[in-house]
């Protein structure tokens, strides 16, 4: 896709658009020609206010617009003169390239077309027209147009985050809630946080304590039987 005008500026020498004051148009032209593009737009529009329905000075500014990368001011200079039926192919190139800036891409191929009416040969121009309508059709099957996948996108996320955010805070209430309704297990929880640790030691003592105890009545125990043993056998015996 070409990315800057065909033809730069149309003189003003030609005959069907020499309606503009030719002094500010060729100065324009001078200063476009050395790369001083805003300096040029200075005198083309001064040549527009003098005839604002010249096409000259409309596509001449235009070109300078385009240089600067003002994308908008480049369109309404063109759209101006755009129902003149003379206008040469190389300004409905110009405006099919304004509309590839600002992703009209309908706009474009309608420029295109023009131009490739006029001028068959004009390889740009057919490259031109090729790529805008692939956009186009792109963004016919989309639903939508240039910026909207993306918007789209962007709304998606923001739903999702804040479906995250509800989730987070109906749990947060929720265990707000338990607690308000339960504060004996709030209290019970503040006790066991209180509660003193014992260290591994400890621990250690207090288990061979009962290890010991239950040795104790164990013994016993066993006495006992033996005890209730011996005097059942006496009796057996007798």
């Amino acid at each position: 896709m070409k990315k800057f005008f065909a033809i730069g500026l149309i003189l003003c020498s030609l005959p069907a658009f020499a309606q503009a004051d030719r002094r500010d148009v060729r100065a324009g032209n001078r200063k476009f020609g050395r790369g001083q593009f805003k300096e040029s737009e200075i005198d083309y529009r001064k040549a527009v206010l003098k005839d604002s329905a010249s096409v000259t000075a409309n596509y001449n500014l235009a070109s300078a617009l385009y240089r600067q990368e003002d994308w908008n001011g480049a369109a309404s200079a063109l759209e101006t003169v755009k129902d003149r039926p003379d206008l040469p192919a190389q300004y409905r190139y110009n405006a099919g390239d304004v509309a590839l800036q600002q992703q009209d891409w309908q706009a474009a191929v309608d420029a295109f077309r023009q131009a490739l009416l006029l001028d068959p040969a004009d390889l740009d121009a057919k490259e031109n027209y090729i790529y805008a309508k692939k956009m186009l059709e792109n963004r016919q099957q989309q639903g939508g147009g240039g910026g909207d996948g993306q918007q789209n996108q962007d709304q998606q996320d923001d739903q999702n985050q804040q479906q995250n955010q509800d989730q987070q805070q109906n749990q947060n209430q929720d265990q707000n809630q338990d607690q308000q309704q339960d504060p004996d297990r709030e209290q019970e929880q503040q006790q066991e946080q209180q509660q003193p640790q014992i260290s591994p030691q400890q621990a250690q003592q207090m288990l061979r304590a009962i290890q010991a105890k239950e040795k104790d009545t164990q013994d016993k125990v066993n006495r006992e039987k033996a005890a209730m043993l011996k005097s059942r056998q006496k009796e057996k015996n007798w």
